[in-house]
């Protein structure tokens, strides 16, 4: 072959596959019309869905979620409910019987769509329980648009989870997941997983959403409403302005978002304020004994946002929206469904903070959390213990703000039923190992970072993570790439083993020697999961001198940690079970010698971990 062609194609195929292979996400705008018969919960809608394909694939078939078809007995939620009994998913279970094979059929959840249509051409479609294909006349070529219009009726859902009527604390509508959404596309496909109970994956989306409604009603959303002025709630001087049938529209619009959820109900009282340099915070709830602790909640949400907009990066929507409702606490754009009587202020404003993290860790960074729920929970948790940690600083003082967790994670592991934290949400066999897969192993996944390539590194990582990828949907290799590029360091061997397996570290002092002006120390590691390792000495002056043992993986080792200076030994060999260091320090100088001093090392077993000097 001619050289010259040969560097010619060689250039072009490999354009051709940069291009192929580069990022890109799609769009869509939404306008609905919903009117709503509050009387039987039901509603029907109209909606208007333009929608661009920026991948660089001809699309012939698209798909729709239609989530409230899970919410009846039979479903494939309720069997996987019933499959699991005790072990499932304690909110949709009573004593390991499904709650969804009781739904009253006039309760049961549906999105009835009567036609949808293709640039005003009538489109084939089927619908797979919580899955709707749909069959394009004209496939949708790369880079191009198309226009979906639809009609479909439904029925608010018995409150079981996140969405439905009449929850515990007698919020009449909890509306969220309600509408025909179309499903993400990118490299990997179609995200097509039914709704079994877990969490939602989506494109960004602009939404401009009209809901006629009974006039007696107040709607808290995650967006901006348009017309204050002619809605109950949210303006003193507002007139009503009603149809014949007595009811109000409330127009809402949101931009750049996953979702728009609302909730309604009579009773609701509206408080608003504004954050310094942050958003406009709404307060949507019924105001009374029960709920006397939002008031009291409102500066600490004020430091929350200010925390997160300094530590991680900023809220980019104009304001964000604590409603009372659902089943428990979760997160849409620019709003929370939560439930409001709360027991203690700390317990109110953890649940608002950790729902309100989700803005940053679902949200912004829009993460595929049916694949990867670890990312959106752990990375939430690991900012829910940061921040509460400062809101509310424990009497007892502790080494981090991350031990409580950590504790719980090695308490876990000891009952032998952890699942791995890279299989998917829906998938986990026990409803508890869900959990710590996804909330600890996952907080636990940064805090061993900070541990690994010192606090000051991970921050850097934490911000530049954000600022590459917020809105936009990273997955776990775009954070890899980020932290190999800020630490210098080789972490693919932590990933694997964190999220890939259920294997453990534990790192034990097998001996200590003590000489005329040294002491010798015997390290060993008992468990499977290998680490670098910091080592501390506490002098009878209490002086804590620190040292780091490097692992030889990372092949760069941390150059400062927040957790005290250190001097570097020789690097320990993963391959090695046992690791020998020699400290210029005797006896008559040591109070007590040990691993990880600062209680970051999730290390299951800490018997062995300290020895006193006496």
């Amino acid at each position: 072959m001619n050289k010259g062609f040969l560097i010619i194609l060689t250039l072009f195929f490999g354009l051709s596959s940069a291009q192929k292979n580069a990022y890109y996400q799609q769009y869509a705008n939404y306008k609905m019309d919903i009117d709503v018969d509050a009387k039987n919960f039901t509603y029907n809608g109209n909606q208007t869905l333009n929608y661009t394909n920026n991948s660089p694939d001809e699309l012939k078939v698209v798909y729709f979620h239609l989530y409230w078809n899970a919410f009846k007995p039979g479903s494939m939620m309720d069997q996987r409910v019933a499959s699991q009994g005790k072990n499932g998913d304690s909110r949709l279970q009573n004593n390991g019987i499904s709650t969804l094979a009781s739904i009253p059929k006039n309760e049961e959840g549906a999105q009835n769509i009567h036609w949808i249509k293709q640039n005003g051409k009538d489109l084939k479609f089927e619908i797979q329980e919580t899955v709707m294909k749909v069959y394009l006349n004209t496939p949708l070529k790369a880079n191009s648009k198309t226009t979906f219009t639809m009609e479909w009726d439904a029925v608010i859902p018995m409150q079981i989870r996140r969405a439905g009527r009449n929850n515990r604390e007698g919020i009449d509508m909890t509306v969220t997941q309600w509408y025909p959404k179309i499903a993400e596309y990118d490299y990997d496909g179609w995200a097509t997983f039914d709704y079994i109970g877990r969490e939602f994956h989506a494109p960004f989306s602009d939404f401009e959403v009209n809901i006629k409604i009974d006039k007696d009603y107040v709607i808290g959303a995650g967006g901006t409403l348009e017309n204050p002025s002619e809605v109950k709630g949210y303006d003193a001087k507002a007139t009503i302005k009603t149809d014949r049938k007595d009811k109000a529209t409330w127009k809402w619009t949101a931009k750049n978002m996953l979702d728009f959820a609302w909730a309604a109900d009579r009773d609701y009282t509206v408080e608003s304020f504004v954050i310094l340099d942050g958003p406009k915070v709404n307060f949507v709830y019924q105001k009374s004994e029960k709920t006397i602790y939002w008031e009291q909640a409102k500066p600490y949400v004020t430091k929350f946002f200010q925390i997160m907009n300094a530590t991680y990066g900023r809220y980019v929507y104009p304001s964000y929206s604590f409603i009372q409702g659902g089943d428990g606490g979760m997160e849409y754009g620019m709003a929370t469904m939560m439930l409001g009587e709360a027991k203690t202020l700390d317990g109110l404003v953890g649940l608002m903070v950790h729902e309100g993290g989700h803005s940053w860790n679902q949200q912004m960074m829009a993460y595929n959390e049916s694949v990867r729920p670890w990312m959106d929970e752990g990375f939430t948790s690991y900012y829910d213990d940061y921040i509460m940690y400062q809101l509310f600083p424990p009497q007892t003082p502790q080494p981090n703000p991350f031990t409580t967790s950590i504790d719980r994670y090695r308490n876990f592991v000891k009952r032998g039923i952890e699942e791995p934290a890279g299989w998917l949400g829906d998938h986990h066999d026990n409803g508890t190992a869900y959990s710590f897969a996804t909330y600890y192993k996952g907080e636990m996944f940064l805090i061993q970072l900070g541990y690994i390539m010192g606090e000051q590194n991970l921050a850097l990582v934490m911000k530049e993570f954000y600022n590459e990828w917020h809105l936009k949907h990273p997955t776990d290799r775009d954070f890899m790439h980020i932290a190999q590029k800020i630490s210098g360091m080789d972490l693919k061997w932590f990933h694997h083993y964190w999220i890939n397996t259920t294997k453990t570290i534990d790192y034990g002092i097998k001996d200590v020697k003590y000489g005329e002006n040294s002491t010798t120390i015997t390290l060993e590691n008992k468990g499977t999961v290998p680490m670098p390792i910091d080592f501390s000495i506490l002098t009878k002056d209490k002086q804590v001198v620190n040292f780091q043992i490097p692992l030889n993986m990372t092949h760069t080792w941390k150059t400062k940690d927040i957790y005290g200076d250190f001097q570097t030994m020789p690097y320990w060999p993963w391959t090695q079970k046992g690791y020998t260091l020699t400290i210029p320090y005797n006896k008559s100088q040591i109070s007590a010698l040990g691993i990880d001093f600062s209680k970051r090392l999730a290390d299951i077993n800490l018997e062995d971990n300290l020895v006193e000097v006496k």
